[in-house]
This record gives structure tokens, C-alpha cells and sequence, in this order.
């Protein structure tokens, strides 16, 4: 059996456009279909956008919702793909959740609500319960971790204690300062050195791979660093790209740890 190939996406993702936003994941899963690639992550949010709820309402969407069937829809085209993909998530009994679902073969596989929800965000979204979410491709188990995550070691040690041999870190962190006078380098390397200090030892200590995808560009009203990262259970980094831009990583996972 040949090592896991995966796929992760640096997506631009409007925010409150989400069949915008699922037409361009149409065409990354297509190129990672061509790629043989065999999990695809894209970011935090990336079917909704990272919407602040009290500006866009409409844009919150349901996991039983018609936004969600579509993605559901777009993995019968790739059969044996496992695609992952987030949404800012209705709640009927307070602020929306930061959600992030595992599909293959046109079924929901499981679904995680983000652990970690930043002071400065605590009014707009609400926490999800400390569950970690593991899901199994062919023989690899994998975790799901959505961006603030990176804040909370335990996230990464509960998937690795459920047998996880690779979490997926699914980001949107949006770049402070005006869209005008963006210093794309500086948030880039900012969101870069987030992941090298925290998630490098994260892997050390657990001794599992972590994968990155992060929304990446401008939207609306918020632009976002980019950035895709394999980081080995040694802790170093095995594999990332170069700088902000949209595209894809292709990576594989070996099965030796």
C-alpha cells in the first residue's frame, strides 16, 4: 500500500459567496483528483467565508443545509477522496460555531466544532465541546483542528490519544492593520512563525504529523496570510510553500513514523 498522498489548499474565500466559494473547491478537488491525492483540507470557514455573524446572518449555514449537501455532492465526483472543509455553523441557541467536516464518497464522515474561540471573538462565536474528531482514511487516522486550536495543546493531544497519526489545522487568521496599506510579508511570516513554534512542538510531543491549510488573500473586508505546512513527528517542517499566494501543497505522509 503506497504512502497517503494529501492536498492542502490555500483558498481565497469570500465571505457570505458560498457558491462562489464551491465552485472554486470544484476545481481544487478536480486538480487533486488529477494529482492523486488522496485527502484534500481546505480552510477554516471556506465554504461560508469567515463571516462575522452580526454583519452577515444570512451567511451562517447548517450542517443539514443545502451548502453543506452541495460539498457533500462534489465528493461523489471524486470517489475515494477524502475532501475537508469548514463553515461558520447556525446555532439555534446562541452565537454560531467554527465548524470543519470530513466527507468521502458522499457521506459526512464526522464533524468538529472549534475548541479554541479568541477573547476578542467570545461574543460572536461560541466554543465547541472539548470532543476531539478523528476520522480514518484507508488505515490513517486523522484529527481535525480549526485555526485558535493552535493555542490549546490538548486539541492535538486528545486526537493523537484517539490514535491519530496526522491532525488537519484548518486557519482563517485574519491580518490585522488596512487592506490599503496591507504588508503582505509580515502577516505571511507572522502566521508562519505561529505554526513553526506551536505546531512543530505539538508534533514533537505527540509524535504525529500536522498538516496546515489556511485561507489565503483578500476578501471583503479582511485579507488573510496564507500558508501551507507538513510538520513531521520530529518536529521539523517536512514540507511548505514559499509564500501567500492561493494554490495547492502536495505532500505525502509515510507510514513509518
Amino acid at each position: 500500500m503506497r504512502e497517503p498522498r494529501i492536498a492542502l489548499a490555500r483558498m481565497r474565500c469570500e465571505k457570505g459567496d458560498a457558491a462562489a466559494n464551491l465552485d472554486a473547491m470544484a476545481g481544487y478537488l478536480r486538480a487533486a483528483s488529477a494529482a492523486e491525492a488522496e485527502i484534500v483540507a481546505f480552510p477554516e470557514a471556506s465554504i461560508t467565508g469567515y463571516v462575522d455573524p452580526d454583519r452577515y446572518p444570512e451567511a451562517l449555514a447548517r450542517l443539514d443545509g443545502p451548502e453543506v449537501a452541495r460539498f457533500v455532492a462534489l465528493t461523489r465526483e471524486t470517489p475515494s477522496m477524502t475532501a475537508i472543509a469548514g463553515i461558520v455553523e447556525a446555532n439555534p441557541h446562541g452565537p454560531p460555531y467554527l465548524t470543519q467536516i470530513a466527507v468521502r464518497d458522499g457521506a459526512v464522515l464526522c464533524s468538529y466544532r472549534k475548541r479554541t474561540i479568541p477573547e476578542e471573538e467570545a461574543h460572536l462565536f461560541t466554543p465547541g465541546p472539548p470532543v476531539p474528531a478523528v476520522f480514518t482514511h484507508a488505515d490513517l487516522t486523522c484529527g481535525l483542528a480549526v485555526c485558535a486550536d493552535i493555542d490549546d495543546a490538548a486539541v492535538f493531544a486528545d486526537c493523537a490519544r484517539l490514535g491519530a497519526r496526522i491532525v488537519f489545522e484548518c486557519a482563517a487568521p485574519g491580518l490585522y492593520g488596512e487592506q490599503a496599506t496591507r504588508d503582505w510579508p509580515t502577516g505571511f511570516e507572522w502566521w508562519r512563525g505561529e505554526c513553526f513554534t506551536k505546531l512543530g512542538r505539538y508534533a514533537r510531543e505527540q509524535r504525529i504529523w500536522i498538516a496546515v491549510a489556511t485561507q489565503a488573500g483578500r476578501t471583503r473586508d479582511e485579507d488573510f496570510p496564507g500558508g501551507g505546512y507538513l510538520f513531521a513527528p520530529d518536529g521539523s517542517c517536512a514540507q511548505q510553500t514559499p509564500d501567500w499566494s492561493e494554490g495547492m501543497l502536495y505532500a505525502t505522509v509515510p507510514r513509518a513514523m
